[in-house]
């Protein structure tokens, strides 16, 4: 059984040594070791973490098994009536024990904590990663894709996924 705490500041340390154990495993078939050192600069560097959180409006959740951190997620408003899932990542260790889907289920919660009234949430995933299949499981469903110039020449190659809650 997981628990949630929602995410500090004082946190980002442990969000950024969160990602430096799942998200370059997560995207070592997709990516070139280039691209996931530059994406881990840009989205998990202490500094765009902080900004995240304190400016760009990410609420995180930290997910623990126990004591025992387990993974985390990140939602954020993008309008009115959108949300959209930045990160949801679980330690390897985690996996298949039910953390993404807890962490999922908790994003959703929150979102209708804060906005009672129907909306969409959407989220970004690469096209060849095997956790499209969990987000369709979950009931999301592809709304379009994209390639989206990230800098330094790379580009992710996502699906936008979606969902009415």
């Amino acid at each position: 059984m997981f628990t949630l705490r929602k995410a500090t500041l004082a946190d980002c340390e442990l969000i950024q040594t969160l990602a430096r154990q799942i998200f370059p495993s997560t995207y070592q078939e997709i990516l070139t070791p280039e691209q996931i050192d530059y994406m881990m600069e840009w989205m998990y560097s202490l500094d765009n973490i902080r900004k995240q959180m304190a400016e760009e409006g990410h609420v995180y959740f930290l997910a623990y098994d126990e004591s025992k951190i387990a993974g985390y997620v990140s939602v954020q408003p993008q309008g009115e009536d959108v949300f959209h899932l930045q990160k949801i990542y679980v330690l390897p260790a985690y996996q298949g024990a039910h953390c993404g889907s807890f962490l999922f289920r908790e994003a959703i919660k929150y979102i209708k904590e804060v906005h009672p009234t129907p909306c969409l949430m959407e989220l970004n995933v690469n096209r060849h990663n095997k956790a499209l299949n969990f987000y369709e499981r979950m009931g999301m469903r592809k709304l379009r894709e994209g390639d989206f110039e990230i800098g330094n020449g790379y580009y992710m190659n996502d699906y936008i996924m979606g969902m009415e809650i």
